[in-house]
């Protein structure tokens, strides 16, 4: 599974920061994106990820790979 955030779409809200924090982090323009550090999500993750794409208010995050 892959995450990925829209950053045209993306508000910077913070659901899925909080949601899964440990996949999604704020970037220098203030708004989410998946760490860099990771390139394939974690199995104990991929519920946490699911809940913040389905949190975001704007419908910033597109899974893959699901």
């Amino acid at each position: 599974m892959k995450a990925k955030v829209n950053k045209d779409i993306c508000i910077g809200c913070g659901a899925c920061t909080q949601i899964a924090e440990n996949v999604f982090e704020f970037g220098e323009d203030g708004l989410a994106e998946v760490k860099k550090d990771i390139k394939k999500i974690k199995e104990e993750d991929k519920e946490a990820v699911r809940d913040a794409k389905e949190s975001c208010p704007v419908d910033a995050i597109d899974i893959e790979n699901e």
